[in-house]
């Protein structure tokens, strides 16, 4: 019998342990950056493009809004009431939001906004030589009316 050096390559003692360590510690580095990307991802791919897509929606319903209420303007009778239903998308972006009219002494605004994202149009053509008041969501129909009477 010969006594000769223990070969770890071809016993697999501390080789079996080195390549379980760096297997375990590359597969947990790689965990936690999926974790990472994963938080990331939601806010950079998915809100910041609802939002934009959001906010220009909500510029384009604000238009059509001014747009309804500069024609009633238009051909308001002298005396007597006039009403003009309308629909808007009951939802943009998977949410809910609300049109309100923001009157004071400088302007008149269309306020279209939910949560954060808002969006602010004049009410194009007539400034302040009418007052325009009211508010409304953005479920079912909506009503314009004008009373000469003013009520």
């Amino acid at each position: 019998m010969k006594l000769r050096p223990l070969d770890t390559e071809t016993a697999g003692g501390e080789a079996g342990v080195t390549n379980l360590m760096e297997y375990i510690s590359v597969t947990s580095i790689l965990l936690i950056l999926l974790v990472v990307v994963m938080f990331t991802v939601n806010a950079v791919f998915m809100e910041g493009p609802a939002n934009t897509l959001r906010f220009h929606a909500f510029t384009d319903i604000g238009n059509g809004i001014s747009v309804r209420i500069v024609d009633i303007y238009v051909i308001a009778p002298e005396t007597g009431t006039m009403t003009s239903a309308f629909d808007i998308p009951d939802e943009v972006a998977g949410g809910d939001y609300y049109v309100e009219v923001e009157d004071s002494q400088q302007y008149q605004k269309i306020l279209v906004e939910s949560g954060d994202i808002k969006s602010r149009i004049d009410i194009a053509g007539i400034g302040a030589s009418k007052g325009v008041t009211g508010r409304t969501t953005s479920r079912g129909w909506n009503v314009i009316s004008y009373d000469s009477a003013g009520v």
